[in-house]
């Protein structure tokens, strides 16, 4: 049975945008992106297609905005985990770590979407303007480990590249229970900080 976005009440043009949104979102992490019709996102929040195209002019349009509503969501959480370390380098890396986690993790359709190996299945065409989002949101990492003190030889680009393999990968194997988002935050960072001291 082919899965679907739950039906949405919105009122209000603010409103409905989002519940459009989230509709895509849903569908496009179940069903992918060639898979998703312009006229199953709007039936799911009780909407006629054509009238999809006065909040977002094309399907493409609307995966950049759940595309970047999921990047937002992200740096929200990063923005929130940094207000609590006090401006250690250490603490804030690993803070923006379990930031990270915290949404990866959580099984949501927002973070399905925003995983690499996910986006490589979006059209070519579109690529080049959701890696300029990707690439605006991991600038928040390379300011983290601008500031860490690391050895002067220390290849800070291969540090964030190791970083981002080793939390993203852990979407493949995570359950829920074992480990939380800041255990292992804690343990790559832990690990990371060994090599570079």
């Amino acid at each position: 049975m082919a899965a679907s976005a739950p039906k949405i009440e919105a009122r209000g043009g603010e409103n409905r945008r989002e519940a459009l949104l989230d509709a895509a979102a849903a569908m496009f992490a179940a069903k992918g992106y060639d898979g998703t019709s312009i006229r199953d996102i709007a039936g799911a929040v009780g909407m006629l297609p054509g009238s999809l195209y006065y909040h977002f002019k094309s399907k493409e349009d609307l995966l950049i905005a759940v595309y970047r509503k999921g990047v937002a969501r992200f740096e929200a959480a990063i923005d929130e985990a940094l207000e609590t370390t006090g401006g250690d380098p250490w603490q804030a890396i690993e803070a923006a770590c379990a930031a990270h986690l915290s949404i990866l993790l959580d099984g949501g359709d927002y973070a399905r979407i925003v995983n690499p190996e996910f986006v490589r299945s979006f059209p070519g065409e579109m690529l080049p303007t959701l890696n300029a989002e990707r690439d605006r949101y991991e600038r928040h990492f390379e300011k983290l480990i601008a500031a860490l003190p690391l050895p002067p030889e220390t290849d800070r680009w291969l540090f964030k590249v190791a970083l981002f393999g080793s939390l993203n990968w852990s979407q493949t194997w995570y359950r829920k229970g074992r480990y939380t988002p800041g255990d292992i935050a804690g343990a790559f960072i832990g690990m990371l900080r060994q090599k570079g001291a």
